[in-house]
Formats: structure tokens, C-alpha cells, sequence
């Protein structure tokens, strides 16, 4: 099975030009036949594409260097070498690419999944056929190709999802994503049971047969100094990144229920403010446990201007409601006029 990988360091490089040829024609009964040196090829270029079977960049891991083929020299009797095979990158969607030492962005491939064509191969060069002139009947003159480019480059997943499931290490984020989509996360009753981000896809009626698709997000359990490197989920909140709304999963039947949402707010507050800026709804799990019907109502009182909402995964309370409000949150917001 192939793991996980949401980051690799690769070096790509397009190839050279072909070199120009010197040569005269050579035939019986045309003693001075001219120059007829060909042109180089042109070196092949770097082309990145994407591939919606792609899920993770654990092949980049295993092949980490790309380099296009160099154009082929020209040759004699006026033929022109071949150009250079194009090398092709194969990118998950939601990838981007970045300059490792600046970090700048070179491609979002959110915004634009066409291939996209980063680096060029080198010309080829001129055979000695351009540089007959009236004065210079036999040129011995011809180019060298022009050299190819290199890069180092960072390449990140983020994956594309609409809303993302945030929460405490077994709060209950894999048992939703189970109840409400065809992926089947690893479900146990300890923590970190969710090492890597699992994507579902939530399809339910909206009309007359008419159905709408919402893709979840289920990243590892964030823990209280996550943004200074302690878990797992830390790493995969730049996930989270792209979703239209997040939905905090607090597990009643803990005792830092009530303090929990601020934890884990601050945690994101500290990974990327534009985060916390998402909209959002806090959701109570383990609704079927004892006494935690009134644990809810504490949290509802404790947040009164935020959506709080209770569900059990094994009995189904709230599962309806809480799809109806997971649709309205990935809803477009209307423009202001």
C-alpha cells in the first residue's frame, strides 16, 4: 500500500538544444556544393499535469529528479536533428508548487488544473546553411544548442475538500466521516487512530431528484500546543486551508468539554488566522452517553452566538439536522450589491 506523502523536494530540468552542424554538399559533378549543415533540435520542455486518480505524493518520494531530452544535433544534407521528449510531472489535485528557498508560489494548481508548461527547453543551434552570404560561399561556422534550466522545487498537497473536521484525538471525527460518506477511516476507541487526512463525500437529496455532493475532510486530532509541534494534526491543518466552513467536534462524555473549543481555536488561531475566520458550527458528540444532554445545553449557554449542535453517530440523533446544516454552510454567499 502506498503511503501518505503530502510534501516532496524534486529537481526538474528541460533539455538542451542540439547543436548545429558544419557540413558541404558532397556530390558527383557539384564540386563546390555549398554549405548544408541541418539546425539542432530544440531541448524538451518541463510540463506538470494533473491526475485525478492521484491522492497522495508518495510517488515524488520515489522519484525525486526529471529532466527532459536534449534536442539531437543536425546532420549533414541539410537535416534537421529531432527535438527532445518532453518530460511530464503527474500532480494530485490541489497541489502546489513552490520555490523551496522563498517559499513563493509558483502554481496553485487549485485555480488553474490545466497542464502547465514551467520550463522550456533550450534552442537549437544554427547549422552552417544560415551563414552562406555572398562574400562566404563555405562557412565553417555553426551554434552549439542553448543549454536547458534547472529547479529546485517544494512541492505541497492540500487537499480540496468543502468542510473540515476539527477536533480532539477520538472526539469522534472518523465515526462521522464513516456515518455520513463511503470512506472507511481506521475507527478505535484510543487516540490518534487517524494518522493521514481522510476524504468522504456526503451525498444527499436537495430537491426533486436533485442530489448535492459536500466532500469532508477528517484530519488527525490537534492536541492543547499543537502549533508549537506537539500531535500530529498540526502538520496537516494547511488541509483545512481551502474549505468552505470547519466543524469543531467536541466530545461530551470528555471533562474539558467546555474548555475545548477554545483550545483548539486558539491552536488554529496560531497555525493561520485566516482559519478562524471560516464560517463554523461546534458540534457535540456522544450524545447517547449519560448526562451529556445537559453537558450540551452548558455548551450552547457558554457560546450563545455561535451554532452549537449536539449528534450521536450510534443512535443517529441529530444526523439529519446536522447534514442540513452542513449543506447550507457550503452554500456560495450572495454578493453585495
Amino acid at each position: 500500500m502506498q503511503k501518505f506523502a503530502d510534501e516532496a523536494l524534486i529537481e526538474v530540468a528541460s533539455g538542451k538544444g542540439g547543436n548545429g552542424c558544419i557540413a558541404f554538399r558532397r556530390e558527383k559533378f557539384v564540386p563546390r556544393g555549398g554549405p548544408s549543415g541541418g539546425d539542432g533540435g530544440r531541448g524538451g520542455d518541463v510540463i506538470f499535469q494533473i491526475r485525478k486518480n492521484l491522492k497522495t505524493l508518495a510517488h515524488l518520494r520515489f522519484k525525486r529528479s526529471y529532466k527532459a531530452e536534449n534536442g539531437h544535433d543536425g546532420e549533414g544534407k541539410g537535416r534537421y536533428g529531432r527535438s527532445g521528449e518532453n518530460v511530464y510531472v503527474s500532480l494530485p489535485p490541489g497541489s502546489v508548487i513552490k520555490d523551496p528557498e522563498s517559499n513563493e508560489l509558483i502554481k496553485d494548481f487549485a485555480q488553474d488544473e490545466s497542464d502547465f508548461l514551467f520550463l522550456k527547453g533550450g534552442n537549437g543551434g544554427w547549422g552552417n546553411i544560415h551563414f552562406k552570404s555572398s562574400v562566404n560561399q563555405a562557412p565553417r561556422k555553426a551554434l552549439a544548442g542553448l543549454p536547458g534550466e534547472k529547479r529546485r522545487l517544494l512541492v505541497e498537497l492540500q487537499v480540496m475538500a468543502d468542510i473540515g473536521l476539527v477536533g480532539f484525538p477520538n472526539a469522534g471525527k472518523s465515526s462521522l466521516l464513516d456515518k455520513f460518506t463511503n470512506a472507511r477511516p481506521k475507527i478505535a476507541p484510543y487516540p490518534f487512530t487517524t494518522k493521514i487526512p481522510n476524504l468522504g463525500v456526503l451525498t444527499f437529496g436537495i430537491g426533486k431528484n436533485e442530489t448535492k455532493d459536500i466532500i469532508i475532510a477528517d484530519i488527525p486530532g490537534l492536541i492543547e500546543g499543537a502549533s508549537d509541534g506537539l500531535g500530529l494534526g498540526i502538520r496537516f491543518l494547511k488541509h483545512i486551508s481551502r474549505t468552505a466552513a470547519l466543524a469543531f467536534l467536541i466530545d461530551l462524555g470528555e471533562d474539558n468539554y467546555l474548555s475545548a473549543f477554545d483550545i483548539l481555536y486558539r491552536e488554529l488561531e496560531a497555525f493561520s488566522p485566516d482559519l478562524t475566520g471560516k464560517k463554523r458550527i461546534i458540534i457535540g458528540t456522544k450524545l447517547d452517553l449519560e448526562g451529556t444532554e445537559e453537558k450540551l445545553q452548558e455548551l450552547q449557554k457558554k457560546y450563545p452566538n455561535e451554532n452549537v449542535m449536539g449528534i450521536s453517530v450510534f443512535s443517529g440523533e441529530g444526523i439529519k439536522e446536522l447534514i442540513s446544516v452542513f449543506g447550507s454552510l457550503t452554500e456560495p454567499e450572495e454578493s453585495e450589491i
